[in-house]
């Protein structure tokens, strides 16, 4: 079965990252994140305002139920918004920041939008139970709401409520662990269901957003909803079908590496102009049977030749199981390339190349670009696990300097010494002068990552993507 974390390769850490793009693509996400602050900020003024029951009032505890209930609703509203702007896969923003960094904020902005959800419902409702003559239930005034008609949308909006938190619930680690990649996909694919739904709410019922008082407010939500619903169209429907149309890429080649090891390339028309680079990855959906209704991310297991892709595949569930199984030909639909896993992040001369398991490809491909003093640390259970191996011998003696094989179970009382701080600085003593890179599954990763940091090496030069969505 493919996991979450089968197709997701990464746990979060602490990671920064110095900035190397173009001042162009820097200045575009500064002003991207600006208007993103600056509407926050204006919906907190509006509220202050108070909206259709001006001036806001804290004379009483009702008041004060209403008045949490109300600024809630606004920040759960736009946050939503943002939520599906921070994955909408926008070039400007993946670039100016990382799409490992990225997928952490939407998953944190996603427990927050939960909670201020919530938050609404609970004191809003509340607030008006204690409103009523005489005062009532919770529970009873929810019915209410629901069944007299005298709040329009609750009913749908209480609906796209069960979807935010099927969405978060699935998003919890152990959740995570034991769903089907293309389930948990499903169920979260939802969560645009759920903020459409609750849009026939806000406006009608909202305190601040009612149409004949607060004009321009709601003229901002109107306006802030399109412009969400026409950059995601853009970025993640119509652009990626441009592209395809443009690049026409196919499979031309299917190699099997090792026992439930695939490599695929991909060819296609003019692919220099895609500008993708060693360390970079793709969103692939293989438009065949099995494959066509799922898009799976996978990095480049080689530096782009202009005329083709390659991807390193190692067979971890149902969907990856099956990679042998596509046929020369075969159509391909991709979007990217996303991730700032890339030579051009370097500040040092020296750099040391960390993987874990099937997480050398992205490695495999930045050894191609560099050149010099580059240590590769190739970490990895079994020598049966050592993907692309003679690859990476290969470009070592060619680009120079070396690579270390580190082979076995941490689990076991011979691998424990394995990759801990003091390991790592026998093999690679001048590390802390070192440029890092380190990618793995989330596992393997996630040891990696702790041995760095107990060795005080993290900062702007430890680059580690993930690689999800």
């Amino acid at each position: 079965m493919t996991t979450y974390d089968d197709a997701i390769a990464a746990p979060r850490s602490r990671r920064k990252r110095l900035y190397r793009g173009s001042q162009r693509d820097f200045l575009i996400g500064v002003l991207f994140w600006g208007v993103v602050v600056g509407v926050g900020i204006y919906w907190c003024v509006v509220w202050w305002q108070g909206g259709a029951d001006a001036p806001l009032r804290w004379n009483t505890t009702t008041q004060i139920f209403l008045n949490v209930g109300r600024i809630t609703a606004l920040q759960s509203g736009y946050l939503a918004l943002v939520e599906v702007l921070l994955l909408a896969r926008l070039p400007f923003v993946e670039r100016a920041i990382g799409f490992d960094r990225l997928t952490n904020w939407h998953r944190w902005n996603g427990f927050a939008v939960l909670w201020l959800v919530l938050a609404h419902v609970v004191f809003s409702v509340w607030g008006f139970a204690r409103e009523d003559f005489p005062p009532t239930s919770w529970t009873n005034e929810y019915w209410l709401m629901m069944t007299n008609g005298f709040y329009p949308g609750i009913i749908i909006a209480t609906i796209g409520t069960v979807l935010v938190i099927a969405v978060a619930l699935t998003s919890l680690a152990v959740a995570r662990r034991k769903l089907n990649y293309e389930i948990w996909y499903a169920i979260h694919f939802t969560a645009y269901a759920g903020i459409a739904l609750a849009w026939y709410h806000e406006i009608p019922v909202g305190n601040e957003l009612t149409p004949n008082v607060q004009v321009v407010a709601a003229d901002i939500w109107r306006a802030t909803y399109a412009a969400t619903l026409a950059l995601l169209l853009w970025y993640r429907l119509v652009w990626p079908i441009i592209q395809n149309w443009r690049y026409r890429m196919k499979v031309t080649e299917v190699v099997e590496e090792a026992p439930g090891i695939w490599s695929v390339r991909i060819g296609g028309r003019g692919l220099e102009r895609y500008g993708a680079r060693a360390g970079q990855f793709f969103f692939w959906r293989f438009l065949t049977k099995g494959f066509w209704y799922t898009q799976h991310p996978f990095s480049i297991s080689e530096a782009p030749k202009g005329n083709s892709f390659r991807i390193t595949v190692k067979a971890l569930g149902d969907h990856t199981a099956k990679f042998g199984r596509i046929k020369v030909g075969t159509t391909v639909f991709v979007e990217g390339p996303f991730g700032v896993f890339t030579s051009d992040t370097a500040t040092r001369p020296k750099v040391l190349l960390i993987a874990g398991g099937i997480g050398i490809t992205p490695v495999r491909a930045l050894l191609e670009e560099f050149r010099g003093d580059i240590v590769t640390v190739y970490r990895a259970l079994t020598e049966r696990d050592l993907v692309l191996s003679g690859e990476i011998d290969e470009l070592v003696r060619e680009n120079g300097g070396r690579v270390e094989y580190i082979v076995g179970d941490h689990a076991t009382p011979e691998g424990q010494r394995l990759l801990t701080p003091e390991h790592l600085r026998e093999i690679v003593p001048d590390v802390d002068e070192r440029e890092i890179y380190a990618c793995g599954p989330p596992a393997m990763l996630a040891m990696i990552e702790r041995t760095l940091h107990r060795a005080g090496l993290h900062g702007p030069h430890v680059h580690i993507e993930n690689f999800a969505i």
